[in-house]
């Protein structure tokens, strides 16, 4: 079922692609389950043609008593890929798969750093935040844009089923807990929308987490927007989540913003400059440095510029993933 599903939906437009969330669950493409890889763990050593003495079996990691989770934070670990989708021009969604009975080990919010097998043409590691549900058990989703000088995200492009990737983690970005703040702005660009929407639904799950969320959501045209109906189903079940989007390129028919995100945008649209407000930004080289300005050389949140500075918030009011 499937590999019927991903063959239809490869096929499909983002709008099919969004249609799979239509009254499922919140824990991703719960319209189906994959075969998981149980019968696999055991003899998944097949896979392993080289020797690297942080890459371990995954049947070897949860010896330990506790919950059972799939991935170890110093250890490299192959996951197999039990499917895979395009679901617009230039981006993917492969779907991965583990044990059945544990779940991947992930925070909110968090990523995982991903390598390909040695010996292979793809150089260097990449994080990628899955967009499935950290309670779920037995597979992980990954949303990622191919670029075309993008090495690891061409070698994801060209993974077919069963082939395998290395990952370790859980790398944690921002500990989110629940009334943090009473207030989360997002402004995100592309596939920046990956973080957003995993601390969204940690939120949306949560009866008990009075959160309110406003997201400013950035592409190139209508076509280009992920999971569009998803976070409209999501919006219009939960109204402590506002979503608004604007493309550089609309069409006649379109009825959300248009341009950049500008200042106008986040005054109406994001909470203003308060203690308990947190704006969160991910997208783009050019967008960060738009809104909020880049990260530091060394990966640290760096010094805030941008709109949101001149719009008076503060670095302790500013997240950038």
């Amino acid at each position: 079922m499937a590999a019927t599903f991903f063959r239809r939906l490869s096929k499909a437009t983002p709008a099919t692609f969004n249609n799979a969330f239509r009254g499922q669950p919140k824990s991703g493409f719960a319209g189906f389950r994959f075969t998981t890889i149980a019968a696999v763990a055991g003899g998944i050593s097949t896979y392993y043609c080289f020797s690297d003495s942080n890459l371990v079996h995954l049947d070897q990691v949860n010896e330990e008593t506790g919950p059972k989770v799939a991935l170890k934070s110093d250890k490299w670990l192959e996951f197999k890929l039990q499917d895979t989708a395009r679901v617009s021009h230039n981006t993917h969604l492969f779907r991965f798969s583990f044990d059945p009975s544990a779940k991947l080990g992930l925070d909110v919010a968090s990523c995982i750093l991903t390598r390909a097998p040695l010996g292979q043409d793809a150089e260097g590691k990449t994080k990628y935040t899955p967009i499935s549900d950290p309670d779920a058990k037995g597979y992980f989703d990954l949303l990622i844009k191919v670029y075309p000088e993008g090495k690891m995200s061409q070698h994801f492009a060209s993974l077919k089923p069963g082939d395998v990737v290395e990952v370790k983690g859980p790398i944690e970005k921002l500990r989110y807990s629940p009334n943090m703040k009473k207030h989360i702005g997002m402004i995100a660009g592309g596939t920046g929308i990956t973080p957003m929407l995993q601390v969204i639904e940690a939120i949306l799950k949560n009866p008990d987490d009075k959160t309110q969320v406003s997201l400013l959501y950035a592409n190139v045209s209508p076509d280009d927007i992920l999971l569009k109906q998803k976070l409209d189903i999501l919006a219009a079940s939960h109204p402590n989540l506002k979503v608004f989007y604007t493309v550089d390129n609309p069409t006649k028919t379109w009825k959300g913003g248009a341009g950049f995100i500008s200042k106008d945008m986040v005054t109406k649209g994001l909470p203003g400059p308060a203690e308990d407000t947190l704006i969160l930004v991910c997208g783009p080289p050019g967008m960060m440095e738009h809104i909020s300005g880049g990260k530091a050389k060394d990966y640290s949140q760096g010094e805030l510029t941008g709109i949101l500075k001149e719009l008076g918030y503060t670095e302790q009011m500013v997240y950038k993933f």
